[in-house]
């Protein structure tokens, strides 16, 4: 997503474990801004203070066409039945794939409130957070909250003069190194395993690329927000 914004022409803030020197090549060539942040979202306290008061400077000196937040980082912890999972790894998947949103999407809609720009929150859900999966309670727990935090958020929006608009949006089935950890598991305590492995023996995954510019024409649409939860393939 990130590449292909900056070949749109879109200047970024990209938040992740570690920067991109793909992106900063791009960007550079481009004569784009791409700030890039490290970060652990397993701690996002401090990012989301951090991201508050860099967007309320960047409004206070020249507000933006429009400002667009995609959460977009999740974890899986391992792969097992929720007793089998050690508190650690349930606690850091839970702040990464749902703490995180919640707290730079308050951060986002804060520093922005009174913008007279369009604003835009885009969550990037999966279907799991809409289908119950043996040994994925962690991931899909998140996700159906990241789906209704989302639906809540849009209602509170809604009752702005220019509120954001809102969508928790699955983006298909991709290939990623997260399918590769499920067609990894341990069968014996994953039973969904073959269904994994088995759309990747049929070629049913979408690549990232392909997945991504499905995701940004769904987020150009001028109905974007009408359901604050949706799937790309809707």
């Amino acid at each position: 997503m990130a590449r292909q914004l900056l070949r749109s022409g879109h200047e970024l803030l990209c938040i992740s474990r570690k920067p991109n020197g793909e992106l900063t090549a791009q960007a550079a060539a481009a004569g784009l801004r791409c700030e890039q942040w490290p970060a652990d979202l397993g701690r996002p306290d401090a990012v989301a203070a951090r991201l508050e008061t860099w967007l309320k400077e960047r409004g206070a000196r020249d507000e933006p066409a429009s400002v667009t937040l995609i959460n977009n980082a999740g974890v899986i912890p391992e792969i097992a039945p929720l007793e089998q999972i050690a508190y650690g790894q349930v606690a850091d998947a839970m702040r990464v794939d749902l703490e995180a949103p919640m707290l730079l999407s308050g951060a986002f809609l804060r520093a922005t409130t009174g913008w007279r720009c369009p604003r835009r929150l885009l969550n990037i859900s999966s279907g799991l957070g809409r289908r119950a999966m043996a040994s994925q309670a962690v991931y899909c727990a998140a996700k159906a909250g990241m789906d209704h935090f989302s639906r809540c958020v849009a209602l509170e929006q809604a009752q702005q003069a220019n509120g954001a608009r809102v969508c928790s949006l699955a983006p298909g089935v991709i290939d990623t190194d997260m399918q590769v950890q499920l067609r990894s598991a341990d069968a014996s305590r994953f039973p969904d395993i073959g269904a994994f492995q088995g759309m990747k023996q049929q070629g049913a995954l979408s690549t990232p690329d392909d997945a991504a510019a499905r995701v940004l024409a769904f987020l150009a649409r001028p109905d974007f927000g009408k359901e604050p939860v949706a799937d790309v393939r809707g």
